[in-house]
């Protein structure tokens, strides 16, 4: 039932009466009377609108019919009243993924380019010189313009090269398609808020949500640009900024194939051309020795680069620098400016921040974990992806190569890939694999003893299907429960992080925090292994804190959440994304969105039901 209202005047008049602490939010911290009446200004019929939920669905009605600049409109009375699932799932299909999508050209350009983290007076865009299309496209357009500057990123630069962008850091181009008509950018889709740019690991997660939505094109779009990356800046980039071209991400671009290829049957051609490119990825950034590669036979995180990252906001590295600073004599700041010039080089620090590097190109930035110790671990979750990697490879080439592919006039079978993944498998056993405890390790290949630090990464050679099914009944078993809160699987166990002292930073990515992809991961292995009744639970608990946070706090899907208190409200490092905004939440969190999808498409219509009550995880299960 529509009914036909005043807009500003019930806009303003809502406000005024339900949002009490004036966040332009109606949420459950709200002191109002939870009670407002609508009048149809037509019929002058009543309608009573209660509860926070509710009220929350009636402001974000309202700010969208705002949006359209009219006196008056029509409210949706099913729209206000349309079960939490429902509402959440539709606003993510219909309208999040929309809003999250961007494109490098005439009509997305600008929108990019006004991003926070667009240092410059005139904003940069670096095209690689391999891209002659998009040299050309792009220089036309800063003609054209005016606004923003083309600068080409030469064909064979080095770590020198990169180092000087850092007083100029700009935009990377991506991938451009042209028809008859013109040149576009392809596609990709952000994870929301400061993140306004493509990002590596993240974009393997809202491809699964995409293709759960039908939205094909956009994921094979994601995979596009991937390829795009490798052939232009030897990798797919932590994100498409100057400053990432130094990092990868964690290697999910087989998995995005394969997810791809077993949603609808693939164009032989269009997968020759990406395998083609995943192979070249894997041998040329993951199996270099003495880079990514290590003397164990497996490998690790190891980003290029020198230094302090550059995306950390001001004071981020404070107290490891003050101790250098006081060995230097220098107040910190000088000592900060005369580190950054490189006019004092100290190698310890140097070494500091290569691990610091190799952590953000892990994506799990920032753990105890792997605090000044990333480069040296055979760390569990890469090896479990490139494993992942090799089993990917072999389906494709069997699958549909007839076993012989060739690439770069190397023929490669399938016998040699599986070959590769079960002598990964052997030497995750050996270094990583600890049966007492029913969990895998990172393995420190330079003081050779595993890395005593529990963490959900475990879980990834579930998710891989390298573990065998005793392993994966132990990791099930005795593993699992430690991880395991209200609302999913934190980021590591709470003993992990107990003997910290109570002044040091909270680490995001630790307990208790709790994050999309650790639970996408543990939910398609305990579905590789069978454990269905585990997996229904895990999904529930998670979706149950996705849901409930949004009923209660006006539709908010953020980065992430704080599992100790069930809640969005994240008390780190770098905030929360996906929490600030006014009055509607219009795009969600990417990851976050593409989790809520997948879990839904998993579950059974009675869990559906239950979510729609909110009934808490810890009713239905035993922790």
């Amino acid at each position: 039932m529509k009914i036909e209202v005043e807009i500003n005047a019930v806009f303003e008049q809502l406000l005024l009466q339900e949002d009490t602490d004036q966040d332009k939010k109606i949420t459950k911290d709200d002191k109002g009377p939870k009670r407002f009446v609508l009048n149809d200004s037509r019929t002058k019929e009543q309608f009573v609108i209660e509860g926070t939920y509710h009220l929350s669905n009636l402001l974000q009605e309202l700010a969208d019919l705002r949006a359209q600049d009219a006196m008056y409109g029509e409210i949706d009375l099913d729209r206000i009243q349309e079960l939490p699932v429902d509402r959440i799932s539709r606003k993510i299909r219909t309208s999040y993924w929309d809003e999250l999508t961007r494109s490098i050209d005439s009509k997305g350009l600008q929108q990019i380019l006004a991003d926070e983290k667009t240092s410059n007076a005139v904003p940069t865009l670096y095209v690689s010189a391999k891209d002659t299309q998009g040299v050309a496209y792009f220089l036309a357009l800063e003609k054209e313009w005016g606004n923003f500057k083309v600068a080409i990123l030469p064909e064979n630069y080095t770590q020198d090269y990169i180092e000087t962008l850092n007083t100029k850091p700009g935009l990377l181009a991506l991938a451009t398609s042209q028809d008859e008509k013109e040149i576009k950018g392809v596609p990709f889709v952000v994870p929301g808020g400061r993140f306004n740019e493509m990002y590596g690991w993240d974009s393997y997660f809202i491809g699964l949500g995409l293709l759960e939505d039908g939205k094909l094109d956009l994921a094979k779009a994601i995979a596009t640009n991937f390829k795009y990356q490798i052939e232009h800046y030897g990798k797919i980039l932590n994100a498409n900024r100057s400053y990432y071209l130094t990092r990868t991400q964690p290697p999910l671009y087989s998995s995005l194939l394969r997810a791809i290829i077993d949603y609808e049957k693939p164009d032989i051609s269009w997968l020759a051309s990406h395998l083609e490119t995943v192979i070249l990825e894997y041998h040329s950034v993951w199996m270099v020795m003495g880079e990514r590669l290590t003397p164990t036979g497996l490998s690790r995180y190891k980003a290029d680069g020198i230094g302090m990252p550059f995306e950390v906001e001001p004071g981020h590295f404070d107290e490891v620098l003050e101790p250098f600073a006081e060995k230097y004599g220098l107040p910190l700041r000088e000592f900060e400016k005369k580190y950054l010039e490189r006019s004092i080089v100290d190698d310890d620090l140097d070494q500091y921040f290569v691990h610091d590097r190799s952590m953000r190109e892990s994506g799990h930035d920032t753990t105890n974990r792997l605090i000044n110790s990333c480069a040296n671990l055979n760390s569990v979750d890469i090896n479990s992806f490139l494993y992942k990697y090799e089993i990917d490879i072999a389906y494709c080439i069997t699958t549909y190569f007839d076993n012989v592919f060739v690439f770069q006039n190397k023929t490669y079978t399938a016998e040699e890939w599986l070959g590769k993944a079960k002598t990964r498998k052997a030497l995750i056993d050996k270094y990583c694999w600890n049966e007492a405890e029913g969990m895998y390790f990172d393995y420190d290949f330079v003081h050779q003893k595993p890395l005593q630090f529990e963490a959900a990464t475990t879980f990834s050679p579930l998710w891989a299907g390298m573990c065998s099914q005793e392993q994966a009944l132990k990791l099930v078993e005795k593993a699992l429960p430690k991880f395991v809160m209200t609302g999913g699987i934190a980021g590591s166990t709470v003993e992990s992080v107990a003997n910290l002292s109570s002044e040091a930073p909270q680490r995001q990515w630790d307990y208790p925090f709790g994050w999309a992809p650790h639970q996408m991961l543990l939910w398609e292995g305990l579905k590789k292994y069978g454990f269905e009744t585990k997996k229904e639970e895990m999904i529930y608990r998670w979706l149950w804190l996705i849901t409930i946070n949004a009923v209660d706090y006006n539709g908010t899907i953020p980065e992430k959440f704080d599992l100790k208190i069930s809640s969005h409200k994240v008390f780190a490092e770098y905030g929360n994304v996906g929490t600030e905004f006014d009055y509607i939440a219009k795009e969600g969190f990417g990851w976050v969105n593409a989790s809520y999808q997948l879990g839904l498409a998993e579950l059974a219509p009675k869990w559906r039901e239950l979510l729609n009550q909110l009934v808490p995880p810890d009713k239905l299960f035993s922790q």
